[in-house]
This record gives C-alpha cells, structure tokens and sequence, in this order.
C-alpha cells in the first residue's frame, strides 16, 4: 500500500497546481487527523493513587488470598503488588507507558509476587477482564464510563470494582467513600478523597416460577422481576391473587424481597441466583424452609 503522502501526491498531479497543493494539504491534515483518532484512547495523565488511598481500597473491597485483582491503568503497579503482598491476592495490571509496566514489573521480581503478578502494555479497552474479581481503576470521568458496557458484560456478578475519584453514571454504590488526604493537594490539588464500590449484579430482569415448602404456603407463587442495574422491582402472583414485591434488593448474585403469602402471612425469602435459577430460603412467620425458582424459559 502506499504511503499517505504519496497518494495525495499523486491525486494532485493530476489538478490544476495551485488548487492541487491546497487540496494536498487539507487531505493530508484529514490523513494525520484519522490516524491520530485510530490510536487508543487517551485514558488520562498518570496520576499515582496514594499509598493510603490505595490500602483503603483494598480494605473497603474486602480483599482476600483467593481474589484475582485487575488494574486498568496500573502506573508503577501499587495497588496489584499490595494486594499481593498484604492479602495474597494474585492478578494483573494494564498500562501503556512503556517505563511504568517495566518499573512495576521489576517491582514484582523484587517483592518476590512476580509468580502472581504482571504487567502488560496493553489497550484498557481490549482487555479481557473476565477473570477479575476485583476490578479497580483511577481513570478520567469519561474514560471512566466509557468502560461501563464493557464492566456490566464481560465481568461475572459478584465482581467488586472500586473506582477512585469518579463514579460510573447509572450504577448505584453499595459504598461510598470520602476523605481529605494532604498527600493528595500535591496531586490534584484539592484533598477530598472519593472510592466508590460497586458489586457487579447478576440479571434477574423476566418470569420465575418458584417451588415452596407447604410449610410457606401450599398456594403456586411465580413472580416479575423488573430490573435497572442493581434496582430491582415487581409483583408476584400467591395462587389467584397478585401481591407487591417489598423490599427487593440485588448485590452480585445475592437476592432478597419480601411478600404477602397465604392468609396475608409475609414471606421473606433470600437466596443466591444461578444463571436462570435462584435458591434459598424463605421465613414465614418465623419458619424457615428451602425455596427456589426458575427463569421461565431456562
């Protein structure tokens, strides 16, 4: 193929000269304009997250040796290294300076967690994040939510992601961090401090038809979930009759709601959701019994 500016080149041969050497130039600013659009977007400065910051993190993602820790934007490494040395986590990190994945590299060969560890030079966006159960990330707001669709299908429910300074638009914190850090003024200028935690959530959105002991009810109960990220909503059906969905609450794979069963009696049911079934159990008025449910069409 040949080179941009010889393409242009020979378009202009054949123009008027005066017209063709403008027309060259305009061409070859749109070439130089689309080949600095194709490269990967610009995830921001870096910016280290501070020592304090970073231990902070971690205790609010509750991290533990059997955890796999993903940073997109991983700079020096901080934060995978201390997961690794402190809680005996493994994972990995993605960052394009070619210095920094060195520096954090040769980091993990001299802490002795360079078998847990590692770092790539590597598109954020392209990356496959699936075997995290730990995400975490100090990036530009709209670098931030960019990432969102790529956050809610490829990460599997339950996964925590801990974003520094900037939120994800749509997703609600199951916590919410703030605090003034001195260190911080020398980075950005200001020492308000924000982690947001989010647990992925599993998608519970349809038709489930669910199998009680008698003990909770001898009456048929299915039940519509309506979903938006982790808010959950809807009405089930107690024999002939419809009844609200009280209470409902979704973290990860985690699920809970109450009801009005058999002669009014409340039910409150918990369970764990499995791809297209949930179990659990449910309380009726102080009695506890095992109940699950089934997607219709699973």
């Amino acid at each position: 193929m040949k080179a941009p500016t010889a393409m242009v080149l020979q378009l202009a041969h054949h123009i008027a000269p005066a017209f063709a050497a403008r027309l060259a130039c305009v061409l070859a600013g749109w070439l130089f304009m689309a080949a600095a659009v194709a490269q990967q977007i610009n995830a921001g400065p870096y910016v280290p997250s501070p020592q304090s910051v970073v231990a902070d993190m971690l205790k609010v993602a509750n991290i533990g040796p059997g955890d796999f820790v993903i940073d997109l934007g991983s700079g020096d490494g901080r934060i995978v290294l201390t997961a690794a040395k402190v809680y005996g986590a493994r994972g990995f990190g993605v960052e394009i300076q070619d210095n920094l994945v060195k520096l954090a590299n040769e980091a993990a060969k001299n802490e002795g967690v360079a078998d847990r560890v590692k770092f790539m030079k590597q598109d954020l966006f392209k990356t496959d994040i699936s075997q995290a159960t730990v995400l975490t990330m100090y990036l530009l707001p709209n670098t931030v939510n960019m990432l969102s669709d790529k956050l809610k299908t490829e990460l599997r429910p339950g996964t925590r992601i801990l974003s520094h300074d900037y939120g994800l638009a749509g997703w609600i914190p199951e916590e919410t961090k703030v605090f003034d850090l001195q260190e911080k003024v020398k980075i950005s200028g200001v020492t308000t401090t924000i982690i947001y935690l989010y647990v992925v959530p599993a998608q519970v959105a349809g038709h489930w038809n669910a199998k009680l002991s008698p003990a909770a009810t001898k009456l048929p109960v299915s039940f519509e979930l309506r979903q938006q990220m982790q808010k959950i909503d809807g009405m089930a059906r107690v024999g002939g009759r419809e009844v609200p969905i009280d209470d409902a609450k979704l973290v990860g794979e985690k699920i809970s709601f109450t009801l009005r069963g058999e002669r009014s009696l409340p039910l409150a049911f918990s369970g764990q959701v499995k791809g297209g079934t949930i179990e659990g159990t449910v309380d009726a008025g102080g009695v506890r019994s095992p109940w699950s449910a089934a997607l219709a069409g699973k």
